[in-house]
């Protein structure tokens, strides 16, 4: 159910934000105490407060128009973060030559942990600087590096 509700909130805010250089970049619909949606934007330069709270009001009303989500949730539009996960095509375009961490399943060369400049990703593989190409199979998560 939680991935029809995603599937149908990707089509229902597409294009809402076509005025501005606001993007959805993930959106995720999760049941913790209560059913949460969860809808994380971006955009060149990163998303502050005010970015939120209007693009939660132009979502909300298109929400509340089509009233297809059944059960009561609570929404809450957010940035990724610093350290976002890259999850389709669009991520690893957008992030290419950027620092990331790659989460393995199982290690490569005694590591499940690579860290390297983002080349590209095919089908197959992940390009990152310093490693030889990484299975997509084998990778569990590929996030944004941050320096501490």
């Amino acid at each position: 159910m939680a991935k029809s509700v995603e599937k149908y909130v990707w089509g229902a805010v597409a294009g809402i934000f076509d005025d501005s250089d606001i993007e959805v970049v993930d959106i995720e619909y999760v049941k913790e105490h209560d059913w949460y949606l969860w809808i994380y934007i971006d955009k060149p330069g990163g998303i502050g407060i005010d970015d939120c709270q209007m693009a939660s009001e132009k979502i909300e009303a298109v929400l509340d128009a089509d009233d297809a989500i059944n059960e009561s949730y609570i929404l809450e539009v957010s940035s990724p973060g610093i350290d976002r996960v890259l999850k389709n095509e669009r991520d690893y375009e957008r992030e290419k030559g950027k620092k990331v961490d790659v989460a393995l399943y199982e290690p490569i060369n005694g590591e499940k942990l690579l860290t390297g400049e983002l080349l590209g990703r095919d089908e197959n593989f992940l390009h990152i600087g310093g490693h030889e190409d990484v299975p997509i199979k084998k990778i569990s998560q590929v996030r944004l590096h941050v320096d501490i």
